[in-house]
Parts: C-alpha cells; sequence; structure tokens
C-alpha cells in the first residue's frame, strides 16, 4: 500500500515536472555490444566536487558499457540499472540521479528516499523515476549515476526525468539543506559510469553535429 501511494505521487510529480521542463531547459538481456571510439561534443559536467567520496558498482556495465537492457530502445527493457554500495556512516537515505553527460543535464533516473544499499535491476518505476538511454543520433554518449548519501530527509528532489535541466547543479547541492533547514546534508557520493550507443549506429561512424 505505502509502493502504491508513493508511486501515485510520483505520478502527480512527473506531470508537474514535465510540464515545467521546458522551462528548465536550456535552449539548445542483451549482452553490451562494443561502442563506438568517438565521444562527440563531450559536456565535462561534474557534480559534488569536495566531498568525499564511495565506491558504487553494477554488473550492468560491460567493459565500461551499459548493457542494452537498461536501454529504452527495441533491445532494452527500460529497466533500471542494478547497483551496489556499502551502508555510508551517518546516512538515513540515499538519492540516485542518472545523467547524460553529453548533455546540459539531461536525467534518465531520479530516485530518493532510499534506504537499500543494493537495488536490483528494474528497482526504479519505468518513466515515472526512470528512462533508460535512447540515443537515436549515432553517437556515443556517457552516463554517470550518482549516489548520494544524506543525514537526513529533504523536503523535494528537484529535476525532470527525460528532460534536460540546465540548473541541475543547482538542485543537487541543494541536497544538502535538510526538511528542517540544517545545512551539511550531504555525506558523500559515488559515481558509476558507462557509455551507450545505440544499436542502429555501432557500425557506422557518427555524422553531423549532435544539438542536444
Amino acid at each position: 500500500m505505502k509502493r502504491k501511494l508513493i508511486t501515485s505521487l510520483l505520478c502527480v510529480s512527473l506531470i508537474l515536472s514535465l510540464a515545467g521542463c521546458a522551462k528548465q531547459t536550456d535552449n539548445t538481456t542483451a549482452p553490451a555490444a562494443k561502442a563506438t571510439d568517438a565521444v562527440v561534443n563531450m559536456v565535462s559536467n561534474t557534480y559534488l566536487e569536495g566531498y568525499d567520496t564511495f565506491e558504487v558498482t553494477s554488473p550492468d556495465v560491460v567493459d565500461g558499457v551499459w548493457v542494452d537492457d537498461i536501454s529504452n530502445t527495441k533491445l532494452g527493457d527500460n529497466s533500471s540499472p542494478e547497483l551496489s554500495w556499502q551502508p555510508v556512516e551517518g546516512a538515513e537515505e540515499y538519492v540516485i540521479y542518472m545523467v547524460d553527460r553529453n548533455s546540459k543535464g539531461f536525467l534518465h533516473w531520479k530516485s530518493g528516499g532510499i534506504k537499500e544499499t543494493s537495488l536490483p535491476r528494474g528497482w526504479a518505476p519505468k518513466d515515472l523515476e526512470y528512462n533508460g538511454p535512447h540515443v537515436g543520433h549515432g553517437y556515443t554518449h556517457m552516463y554517470d549515476i550518482y549516489v548520494i548519501a544524506l543525514k537526513a530527509p529533504v523536503d523535494k528532489i528537484d529535476g525532470a526525468v527525460n528532460c534536460n535541466n540546465g540548473r541541475l547543479a543547482e538542485f543537487i547541492e541543494s541536497l544538502n539543506t535538510d526538511s528542517d533547514g540544517n545545512t551539511g546534508n550531504i555525506i558523500s557520493y559515488g559515481v558509476v559510469s558507462g557509455t551507450f550507443t545505440d544499436a542502429r549506429f555501432r557500425d557506422e561512424e557518427p555524422t553531423g553535429a549532435y544539438n542536444k
């Protein structure tokens, strides 16, 4: 019942987030296949610099490439990746963001209030919290999953899934203030990364400019 209630609330949140997506946007289990060498127009977004880190692992990254199953393509199941990490001392909950590094804050996964430290594949509700890689331009993109350890819950987790979020750095940093207004809420974070290339283009060199 609790999960159904959370899912219902997430539906409302998703609708509101998508409605505001344009305002945030800048104008601008199949085995993994080998990605093309070129990772074009790399946007070197780095988040949470200066915080302590911990290790996050996923069997869904094979030789640096996300497996097809996690993608929102014909070869995939649009299932959130399996993740695991060691419990962080003092952490009451965790937040997850999955970001396309070749974009301006394009989110593929946003979940909060996480108590577990081991998530099976498909844990996140599809479309509501997770929308897997779905590159259609023939380019190899890098996808980073951030797991953020928090001392206490926060009022909200900003950002719209399946959208560019030009203020994502600000959204992530806002987690450092808990629901009671106390700062210093972020303890540490972990990142697991991999590339993904749409299967239609894996044997072709990308052409043209990527403009999203």
